[in-house]
């Protein structure tokens, strides 16, 4: 019958076998599978075991069988500091370094590890560590500033995982803690909002593997579009409809954001409060958290701007800050209103004027209106002043665009730290004395203080296609973590796996009978600092 085809270990390499009577290790003869049909291979890189078929794909999309042979589908990113040229191909690993003088070619590190510190391996089409016991596919060697490296390399199986999105808008999305549904399962809720933002939790453990298996579909196809950088459209229940979409506006109910408010009602006061003053005798900005009014607030009080006698609805929070003027909603300054004179009650009698100058506007200056007060102190509509039309639109030039950010929130749990180390703690402690530098696919990762290892990332600082899937269900990610050689000896690392860069890019972790591997070059984000040259890895 046809072997196990393992994924651990790099083809050609000296791997210590496993002691007498254990299982498949490195180097020793993989286990047999009687059920299994003679043309079939077994994929163990999670725990699904795919039995593939000659010339198919395992259910991850990820690993084929290839004459009998499982290969890898995608390619190993690498990372360099600068790329010329078009934009990468993809390229065997044994074909010859081109020539970066040519026109209309891709340069190639050349080999030397002089310049070591110019690549770094991702784990973007590294494998994985499973069955946890193993150690990562690559465990590199490498020099960076003359400082001996090592970078344990590979793709993690998260479960436990979940993406943390920012929408950048003050319009009524839904009710905190309401479900967010993707294709009709619920994979998420709304959490709390942040200044000018919607916040949203998508994806985690419960709804990957404590609903339907429907519901785990759903969340993991969701969370992997998401962090592939690909627009999603998902409900939220008693609110709106969204398309969100990393780096991108949300669509909110069919219409695509604009703008990210300046400050909540009270901030757009106090920051425009001089260039009101002298052309307006009010004014009120609207907003569903704070609502601000210049004449009672302190930037009017300063300014010595004399009382307006405006009464205001809501609760009167500080002088000239309101809460719960009106509702949430897709209106003026994200509450329900359509007509902004419905959250004044009214004027004081011997105080407000006929003849008084009313701006209302919202926190992003796309809603605005101007009013006079008549004999009767109504507020009568009038064609706005040119000079507060130019304080309006500046509150508008002030608002940053209306985006989509998207971060990538896992726990790198006992494969990934069996992968570095046979003492996973040792791993945790080092993390946290900032003696490893923990990178996503090359991109700068934030641990959480506390236990273990949680790690978040922002997937636009991400390579593109980071993110895979494994139907149990759960996300696959890339994770590496860089240090130095000597610490990496003192955590217990596997140092009998580590190889030099150049053995790396030579042979990559997949390599069948002389079919070689598909690599892709990419130059790493401007704003991503490099892996391997940050203090204090490097003092």
């Amino acid at each position: 019958m046809t072997e196990h085809t393992k994924t651990d270990g790099l083809p050609g390499m000296d791997m210590p076998a496993a002691p007498p009577g254990e299982g498949h290790a490195f180097g020793k003869a993989p286990l047999r599978n009687e059920r299994m049909a003679v043309a079939k291979v077994e994929c163990n890189a999670c725990p699904v075991l795919c039995q593939i078929s000659d010339g198919r794909t395992g259910a991850c999309d990820r690993y084929a069988n290839r004459d009998g042979v499982l290969v890898r589908v995608d390619p190993v990113v690498l990372l360099r500091r600068t790329l010329a040229g078009d934009a990468p191909a993809l390229v065997p690993f044994d074909r010859p370094a081109a020539d970066p003088a040519a026109e209309g070619t891709t340069p190639e590190w050349n080999g030397d590890l002089l310049h070591a510190d110019e690549v770094f391996v991702t784990g973007v089409g590294s494998s994985t560590t499973y069955p946890d016991y193993k150690p990562a596919p690559f465990i590199v060697g490498s020099k960076a500033q003359g400082v001996d490296m090592v970078t344990v390399v590979t793709e993690g199986i998260f479960s436990y995982c979940s993406f943390k999105v920012k929408i950048d808008t003050d319009r009524f999305l839904g009710s905190e803690q309401a479900n967010v549904r993707y294709r009709g399962e619920v994979v998420g809720h709304v959490t709390t909002a942040e200044y000018g933002s919607q916040m949203l939790s998508l994806g985690g453990v419960h709804h990957l593997t404590g609903g339907s298996k429907k519901e785990g579909r759903m969340t993991v196809e969701l969370m992997q579009k998401l962090g592939n950088k690909q627009a999603v459209e998902c409900t939220i229940d008693g609110g709106a409809s969204l398309v969100i979409q990393a780096g991108k506006a949300p669509i909110v109910n069919g219409v695509e954001e604009q703008r990210m408010r300046v400050g909540c009602g009270s901030a757009a006061v106090g920051i425009f409060a001089r260039q009101f003053a002298g052309v307006a005798d009010e004014v009120v900005v609207v907003d569903d958290h704070i609502t601000g009014v210049l004449t009672e607030h302190q930037a009017g009080r300063c300014l010595d701007m004399p009382a307006s006698g405006i009464e205001m609805r809501g609760r009167k929070s500080t002088p000239g800050r309101y809460f719960q003027v009106a509702n949430p909603g897709n209106g003026w300054g994200g509450t329900d209103i359509d007509d902004p004179l419905s959250i004044i009650e009214g004027w004081e009698a011997g105080v407000a004027k006929p003849g008084l100058r009313l701006l209302m506007t919202s926190t992003t200056g796309e809603h605005a209106q101007w009013y006079v007060l008549d004999d009767a102190l109504r507020p009568v509509e009038q064609d706005m002043p040119a000079a507060v039309r130019d304080i309006v639109a500046r509150i508008g030039e002030n608002c940053e665009p209306s985006l989509c950010t998207v971060l990538f929130l896992g726990g790198a749990g006992g494969s990934l730290r069996a992968g570095v180390t046979e003492n996973p703690v040792l791993l945790t402690r080092a993390i946290k004395r900032a003696l490893v530098n923990v990178t996503c696919g090359g991109a700068p990762a934030y641990v959480w203080p506390g236990g273990g290892i949680t790690v978040m990332a922002d997937v636009l600082r991400m390579p593109d296609n980071s993110f895979g899937t494994v139907p149990t269900p759960a996300i696959v990610a890339p994770i590496e973590f860089s240090m130095r050689r000597d610490d990496y000896a003192a955590l217990g690392g596997h140092m009998g796996h580590v190889f030099p860069l150049e053995q790396a890019l030579a042979r990559g972790a997949w390599q069948d009978d002389g079919a070689p591997l598909a690599r892709q070059w990419q130059a790493i984000d401007v704003g991503n600092a490099w892996p391997l040259g940050q203090p204090p890895m490097l003092g």
